[in-house]
């Protein structure tokens, strides 16, 4: 195959792509979008704030698959909790109600892959919206419907946040 029928490379140097916050501790740096790869996956990295929390929810669209590349994440999925380190993956099907947070005292980050892509757009539209200072519930509650993404407040829940010194998000 040559240069002329080769098909298009993304390419995705340390450091780039779009960056933004999701307001209540969590991050998103965006990396392959669904565009990149035909539809199949996108690559999101997300930063971890000391005490972060990210609630209890599903997805019924997308499985996600998480790398920890820094600090301590927690994991819930179903009845099953993990802490992984640096190094550490874990797969998060759809239709099983999770949640993730920082685990130890200092920042932490993973890497996302999301299949099949387009759930990366419901980060950019958060991110958006927190960019706006929006804070209405509804409209956050809005995008994670179109995005086919639902919350639950399982009774694991408030324990994780207490024996992890959590703060949950404020919508």
């Amino acid at each position: 195959m040559d240069e002329r029928t080769a098909p298009p490379l993304t390419i995705v140097r340390p450091g780039e792509g779009r960056v933004a916050d999701l307001g209540d501790g969590p991050g998103v740096a965006f990396k392959l979008w669904g565009e990149d790869t035909g539809g199949s996956i996108a690559v999101v990295e997300h930063p971890f704030a000391v005490g972060t929390y990210v609630s209890a929810h599903l997805h019924t669209r997308e499985d996600e698959y998480s790398v920890v590349t820094e600090g301590e994440i927690g994991f819930r999925s179903g009845d099953r909790e993990v802490v992984l380190g640096p190094g550490g993956y874990i797969t998060k099907p759809r239709g099983e109600l999770h949640a993730m947070w920082n685990a130890g005292s200092a920042p932490a980050r993973m890497i996302e892959i999301i299949s099949p892509a387009g759930f990366e757009r419901f980060f950019r539209d958060v991110a958006d919206l927190a960019a706006t200072g929006e804070t209405e519930i509804a409209a956050f509650v809005a995008l994670a419907e179109a995005y086919g993404l639902q919350f639950a407040e399982p009774e694991w829940q408030a324990d994780v946040i207490r024996r992890y010194g959590l703060t949950p998000p404020s919508w």
